[in-house]
């Protein structure tokens, strides 16, 4: 018997080393090594059998023909949006998020109705009794025909079952679970999940079967297991929200087949995930009206504009430092806004506590929300109410002017949507856009001069009594 050997390798990138290191010499990451044992024997079969492709030969990007990918709607609305309007045939998709965020019970809703369309779905859990996804496909009144389950960790048996049922859809909960015979290290290493997601993938693209992977995730957020899992699949959704919070949010940051950041919301129930088509209404329903540093934001999820309540609390610090502490926005955003708010709104923040959330546990990240942050820490901390048919636009630069946006015609259709009267956002778009109609669209070229337009200021330098 050949004699065990220990190497260590990177969780991120996948690098190999007889010895432990602090910093990983391939990708730069500290504290990524992990140690698995290995038998050579093992590992030059292992080797064996990854290897090579098919010997295609290469062609002239002329000569390839144009066929457009096929694309299976899953009539779950939300669904179909971040995916880019359906599952598109041999693809491979990556689905992560918390424990209990209700990411199997979206994939049997998923399943439920694929088979309802006469195909043929294949479960297979690494978690779970095939009785325990009964439980759960009854309470859902997910109990059709064509839809297989299988209760199986080996990828070698999976591949026969697959071969037997041929399914149409795929659904490995989870990839950390899976093992392959022929490499000694545990379910959930770095070299069993990748190498079981890499057969996956080619089963994938051989059969044509659209695959749905469920990943785990660390306790930073990422998707646990090495970085080049992300890589290897054609789409990546994380499935977000607060578990004591009913709504969820499912998010793509990876779609080699549609719209990259596009944002589709679901509902959590007793009957499963109820979608939410109206995201922009949901999340102002509960909007305080007369409180002051509540400011409405437009933002752009993908190719969908979101309506979103902006909230700033400012008060008088008892403590040496002032603390700022932001939900929903970066901290280091927030550190330069209020740099810009002291020197060119001549707002005093520096013996203040700011405080700010995006209601709803919605994430903002691109830099078009400035006008709105900043707008709210001025009302809180001069306590003074915004009109309630007010929305504002803008990114802000560090010498206060107002940087044009994107997609802003589409932002100002979704404000008259929603009944707003009035938005406030940099000169520059107004410059090619149209205005809808009824909409009072207010240019303004520095953060200076949209605070005179809420009416914070009465003249230059003066606070509003």
């Amino acid at each position: 018997m050949a004699k065990i050997k220990s190497v260590y390798v990177c969780a991120e990138c996948g690098y190999e080393t007889n010895k432990w290191m602090g910093k990983c010499p391939e990708c730069g990451k500290w504290n990524t090594f992990s140690e698995e044992s290995r038998q050579p024997a093992l590992v030059e079969e292992k080797k064996l059998k990854r290897a090579p492709g098919n010997g295609a030969p290469a062609l002239e990007i002329n000569d390839i023909p144009d066929e457009a990918s096929s694309r299976m709607t899953t009539d779950i609305g939300e669904m179909d949006r971040v995916l880019g309007g359906g599952i598109v045939e041999g693809s491979m998709v990556l689905v992560g998020g918390d424990p209990g965020i209700g990411k199997s019970t979206l994939l049997t809703q998923l399943s439920a109705n694929v088979s309802l369309r006469g195909e043929r779905v294949l479960y297979v859990s690494g978690e779970e009794s095939a009785r325990q996804i009964k439980l759960r496909a009854n309470r859902l009144g997910a109990n059709t025909s064509g839809f297989y389950v299988l209760a199986e960790n080996d990828v070698s048996i999976i591949e026969r079952r697959m071969q037997e049922v041929m399914p149409t859809v795929m659904i490995i909960d989870s990839i950390q679970t899976m093992y392959m015979t022929e490499i000694s290290s545990a379910p959930g290493s770095v070299s069993q999940v990748r190498e079981s997601a890499a057969m996956l993938m080619r089963l994938a693209k051989t059969s044509g079967c659209a695959m749905l992977l469920v990943g785990h995730v660390t306790k930073e957020g990422a998707i646990a297991g090495p970085r080049v899992l992300e890589h290897m699949v054609d789409a990546v959704l994380y499935f977000e929200g607060d578990r004591s919070s009913q709504y969820r949010l499912l998010r793509a940051v990876k779609n080699r087949f549609g719209s990259v950041n596009e944002l589709g919301m679901f509902e959590m129930t007793s009957e499963g995930m109820r979608e939410v088509t109206n995201a922009s209404e949901t999340l102002l329903s509960e909007r305080a009206h007369d409180a002051s540093g509540c400011v409405v934001y437009c933002a752009m999820e993908g190719t969908r504009p979101l309506m979103t309540d902006v909230q700033a609390l400012v008060t008088p610090t008892v403590f040496g430092n002032p603390r700022r502490m932001s939900s929903g926005i970066e901290t280091g955003r927030l550190f330069l806004l209020l740099a810009v708010l002291e020197k060119r709104a001549a707002l005093t923040l520096y013996n203040q506590d700011v405080y700010i959330n995006i209601a709803g546990g919605m994430t903002l990240t691109e830099p078009a929300s400035d006008l709105a942050v900043c707008a709210a820490i001025a009302s809180s901390s001069k306590n003074l109410l915004l009109g309630a048919d007010w929305a504002l636009l803008g990114e802000v630069g560090l010498a206060g002017e107002l940087r044009a946006v994107p997609h802003a015609e589409r932002r100002l259709g979704e404000c008259q949507r929603l009944g707003f009267k009035n938005v406030i956002l940099p000169k520059a778009n107004l410059k090619s856009i149209r205005i809808p109609e009824g909409l009072n669209a207010i240019g303004a070229e520095t953060l200076f001069d949209a605070l005179k337009f809420l009416g914070i200021y009465n003249a230059p330098g003066k606070y509003k009594a």
